[in-house]
């Protein structure tokens, strides 16, 4: 296959991706355009760019899954890409670090604004453990698969972390897991 047709189904791939993550945001859009929205609409503005952002990630698997597969032949690039991965991944966990040491610093305090930063990066976590497995997947090296799983697993680690800190005292909320 040439190099300009491999380009283009991968250029093609995320275009797709783009449109149908933005008619999901309009559709949303459509049928939230309340008086709930128009009182919360800085909230509901981030949950449109957040939805965005799942589904533009999710799909955007296929094109990148594609372009991983081209990549095979390019020992250099999964050295560059593990390396990267782990880097990545670091960030995660220490964004899980300082999101459990700051969460409760005072509020004008650096670590609480760094803290409440950090919840961005947590947020994303799953999406990047997705993406990171499905680097490892197509990987033709061991060496990278390996350290491509590591990140992974270490994002679904951030995951979970935020998904336990977060969502568990929603559905048991117990006097010994509530800290205040």
């Amino acid at each position: 296959m040439r190099l300009l047709l491999k380009v283009g189904l991968v250029a093609a791939g995320y275009a797709a991706a783009f449109l149908i993550a933005s008619a999901a945001v309009a559709v949303r859009v459509a049928t939230t355009s309340g008086p709930d929205a128009q009182a919360s609409n800085g909230m509901y503005a981030f949950g449109d760019a957040f939805l965005f952002l799942a589904v533009f990630s999710v799909l955007a698997l296929v094109p990148t899954g594609a372009a991983l597969f081209f990549l095979r032949p390019y020992p250099r690039f999964w050295a560059v890409l593990s390396v990267f991965g782990l880097g990545v991944a670091a960030t995660g966990l220490a964004a899980a670090v300082l999101f459990g040491i700051g969460r409760h610093a005072t509020s004008p305090s650096p670590l609480a604004e760094w803290a409440g930063f950090s919840v961005l990066r947590i947020l994303v976590a799953p999406l990047v453990a997705l993406a990171f497995f499905v680097c490892a997947v197509l990987s033709p090296r061991r060496s990278a698969r390996v350290a491509l799983l590591v990140a992974a697993a270490a994002e679904v680690m951030v995951a979970a972390y935020g998904g336990f800190i977060w969502f568990v005292p929603l559905f048991f909320s117990r006097p010994w897991m509530n800290p205040h």
